[in-house]
């Protein structure tokens, strides 16, 4: 579904804002935002995923002391030992949406980067990353837009983990020229190129113009091979599923086409929730009878979700 009522971009008649917000430190945030999530995990009634972390398990009397980890011990008040496996547990690949509209809406002076679509999808890649280190697991990254931008398979090494970093810092940094979402077509190129036994992971806000079945044809042929798909589909709550703005007169822009669209939101905002809400409807059931893990989340929520979302699925995948 298409058109003003989900993908235009939205400014005040009086003038664009202008963007901000510092993006430095992306892994380390990540790490902070992980770290948290695990002794959170260890102290709460979800304590028993902790044997899902591939660097700990239960430290047991008797055994050696040597590779107690004593930072968590201070976190937690419970000895766990570091553990070390050679071999890869999972492979994981996080497709980023980078078309103009997951670059909405337009940041705010004080506003944080993860505040619009793409700097939340961004960042919960990195926690993702960051997480998939802490099990050394494999994972790779796709990017597209109206083009196939970057595409890196697999791998688990410190070094392929920062390349991907810096992808991921680079899309922040260059939100560039007036991009369409063509997600049908590179979803598909994608799923030729994952040949092992996958669990795939999809940050889109799903504006695809033209015929949804295709865009579900796509989805449905990433599930090949036996992969595991999860989708997150990222939206600014308030404005893109509430149409919630004042009665001032606004201009609606497309940030992909630039078509412009002058009217009071008041006149308009019953029938879009109607369609706002049929149409995500129709998606969450599509992914249900496709048996894809569908999971809305706003960029004013919290990353729990979506980790807890991972640890959840990748139980289910093994």
């Amino acid at each position: 579904m298409c058109g003003f009522l989900f993908t235009f971009g939205i400014m005040k008649l009086e003038g664009q804002l202008e963007k901000i917000s510092s993006f430095s430190h992306l892994e380390l945030l990540a790490n902070q935002i992980v770290e948290g999530f695990i002794s959170g995990m260890h102290k709460s009634p979800f304590h028993g995923f902790s044997s899902e972390f591939a660097e700990h398990k239960v430290y047991n009397p008797g055994e050696s002391t040597r590779h107690i980890d004593w930072k968590l011990f201070a976190r937690t008040d419970r000895l766990y030992t570091k553990r070390y496996e050679e071999e890869t547990n999972l492979r994981c690949h996080i497709i980023i949406d980078n078309s103009s509209s997951m670059h909405y809406p337009k940041l705010k002076a004080g506003q944080q980067f993860y505040e619009n679509k793409i700097g939340f999808s961004v960042l919960a890649s990195a926690v993702l990353m960051e997480l998939l280190k802490h099990q050394r697991d494999a994972v790779g990254l796709s990017v597209y837009s109206d083009s196939y931008e970057y595409y890196a398979p697999e791998k688990g090494s410190g070094r392929h983990h920062r390349m991907l970093l810096n992808k991921l810092e680079g899309i922040l940094e260059s939100p560039g020229r007036s991009k369409a979402t063509d997600t049908t077509t590179f979803l598909h190129q994608i799923a030729q190129k994952m040949h092992r036994r996958s669990m795939i992971i999809l940050f889109t806000d799903m504006f695809q113009p033209g015929n949804d079945e295709a865009l579900f044809n796509a989805l449905q042929h990433l599930k090949h091979n036996k992969h595991k798909v999860v989708l997150f589909h990222v939206i600014d709550k308030k404005t893109e599923f509430n149409f919630d703005f004042d009665n001032a007169p606004r201009k609606f822009i497309d940030l992909e086409s630039g078509e412009e669209v002058n009217l009071f939101a008041e006149n308009v905002k019953e029938e879009y929730e109607k369609l706002a809400d049929a149409y995500f409807k129709k998606v969450a059931e599509t992914c249900m009878m496709y048996k894809i893990k569908y999971v809305p989340v706003s960029v004013d929520e919290k990353f729990e979700k979506i980790l807890t979302t991972y640890l959840v699925e990748k139980q289910k995948f093994g």
